[in-house]
């Protein structure tokens, strides 16, 4: 059996954990709108056709904050379209998704969505195919209380009040070919500096987000984030990452040690942001919007897109719902544990996405919602993980993995908020079991302990229409303490969530 042993000490913190972590995005993307939160003819639906059953997951789910409405989806996106009668709304190609966007849904009717789940709205403006113009438009609009013709247009169209919008992402993945208005990273960043000077004279109060890379292994990874920082260092909070991880050819051990290359993402991501602080001789620090991230099984998007015509553009296509295993929600957790670890710098974090589309909710038209693997993690560690994260001290036997060499058989983070500490633990190894020990003295008398997490002897079971409830969290009845020291056996591909009063 391997083994692993964790230190904890109130006094070692590396951060609070901001709630913003626990964030979610909801793309007008395949059915992650239409059919998915949003379904008129649904048993469950209410007046405004937003499905209550989806509502009750996803408050279940513990999600904080929304990116808002893209994601690729809006960099060719007219925000003017999705406001005003709806009747009169109008039909329009995407071709970020090859599909036809109805515009039934649009910032009113999502703020109302978010209003019922209990969440942040965090909005992005399209800097692909518009400016600064269309930017500042959609804020006042947004956010000026009244006195001017958009104040009144959004009186009109049925909110007196302003939406009051805090945090707002300048484009997305402007590092991408594949993005419509793709721009390298000098001219992105002259463009981004500008609209973000623009709305602040209208707002000084705003968080603002611009464009980091879509990836660490982007081609220009590192140099993006150097030369778009040197131009709007001063202008913005935050720098976004954007991470996907899947199995690849039967790789486990690597995909389970996913977290190992988000460490490193996050960590190259600081230094450079921090390199041009230097630079600048600023005051201020720029932290990460981590504003997707996920399980994603990409090659299966990129054969369906081969099959689109010039003549084929359905309205809410099913498209990317994948299907996660139990071996999916273990690696998720593991990318959980990986940004509590850097609770210090990573101020926000958007799961990518959250239903039917790579989302832990799924749902069948007419049908149930259920609750995919990757929920339980995400659920379980958005409502435990409070107060402060903490330094863990660890000492553990390696597990070998063809990516990533030797590499602790055990991730782990932990949290503090002053009356309870949680534990989260991955154990990476594939076939065999681990005891950790994790030394608690320095809390003083600790009461009761609970686990609860997620394996199976079938690391590749999944929920889905057949059987929605296969998997679900199982109790660890090994969990033990003893003068100060717990002591827990972890299933080999598990992740445990341990609470000790």
């Amino acid at each position: 059996m391997a083994r692993a042993h964790l230190t904890l000490d109130p006094a070692f913190t590396i951060g609070p954990v901001r709630r913003r972590l626990f964030g979610g995005f909801v793309e007008h993307l395949g059915r992650h709108v239409y059919d998915g939160i949003y379904e008129p003819g649904h048993p469950s639906a209410g007046p405004d056709g937003f499905r209550r059953d989806v509502i009750e997951l996803v408050k279940e789910l513990g999600v904080t904050t929304v990116r808002y409405p893209g994601g690729n989806f809006v960099s060719g996106y007219n925000w003017e379209d999705g406001v005003g009668p709806v009747a009169g709304r109008p039909r329009r190609l995407d071709l970020a998704w090859h599909s036809t966007e109805t515009n039934e849904i649009g910032l009113h009717e999502f703020q109302g969505w978010l209003d019922q789940v209990g969440s942040e709205l965090m909005l992005a403006v399209n800097l692909g195919t518009r400016g600064p113009k269309e930017a500042i438009e959609l804020l006042e609009y947004a956010n000026v209380p009244s006195g001017t013709a958009r104040t009144e247009q959004r009186r009109a169209n049925g909110r007196a009040e302003p939406f009051g919008i805090r945090m707002w992402c300048l484009g997305n993945e402007m590092d991408g070919p594949w993005q419509l208005g793709h721009r390298n990273a000098e001219d992105y960043g002259k463009l981004a500096s500008m609209t973000a000077k623009a709305m602040r004279q209208l707002d000084p109060g705003l968080e603002l987000v611009v464009c980091g890379s879509s990836g660490r292994d982007m081609p220009t990874f590192g140099e993006w984030e150097r030369v778009v920082l040197e131009h709007t260092y001063e202008d913005v909070d935050y720098i976004s990452c954007h991470a996907y991880y899947q199995e690849r050819e039967g790789d486990l051990a690597s995909f389970l040690a996913s977290g190992v290359d988000m460490d490193a993402f996050i960590e190259a991501v600081v230094a450079t942001a921090d390199h041009v602080r230097a630079l600048k001789r600023s005051d201020k620090r720029i932290d990460i919007s981590f504003d997707e991230w996920n399980i994603w099984y990409l090659p299966n998007w990129e054969e369906q897109a081969r099959t689109f015509t010039i003549d084929d553009w359905p309205v809410a296509p099913r498209l990317l719902e994948d299907v996660y295993s139990v071996a999916d929600a273990v690696t998720l957790g593991g990318l959980l544990i990986s940004l509590l670890n850097h609770a210090d710098r990573v101020a926000s974090a958007s799961l990518a996405q959250l239903v039917n589309v790579i989302a832990p909710i799924m749902t069948e038209p007419g049908g149930p919602a259920w609750r995919q693997t990757t929920f339980f993690p995400f659920s379980l560690t958005s409502r435990t993980a409070q107060g402060s994260a903490l330094k863990v001290a660890l000492d553990a036997d390696a597990t070998t993995t063809a990516k990533f060499g030797d590499v602790p058989v055990v991730a782990a983070a932990a949290t503090f908020d002053g009356s309870s500490v949680s534990v989260f633990l991955q154990n990476r190894h594939t076939t065999e079991a681990t005891s950790v020990t994790i030394d608690m003295s320095a809390f003083g008398p600790l009461s009761t302990v609970s686990a609860r997490g997620i394996w199976d002897e079938d690391v590749y079971a999944v929920n889905d229409l057949r059987d929605t409830e296969r998997v679900g969290l199982r109790t660890n009845d090994t969990a033990t303490l003893s003068d100060g020291v717990l002591t827990i056996g972890l299933p080999p591909v598990s992740w445990t969530a341990v609470t000790i009063a």
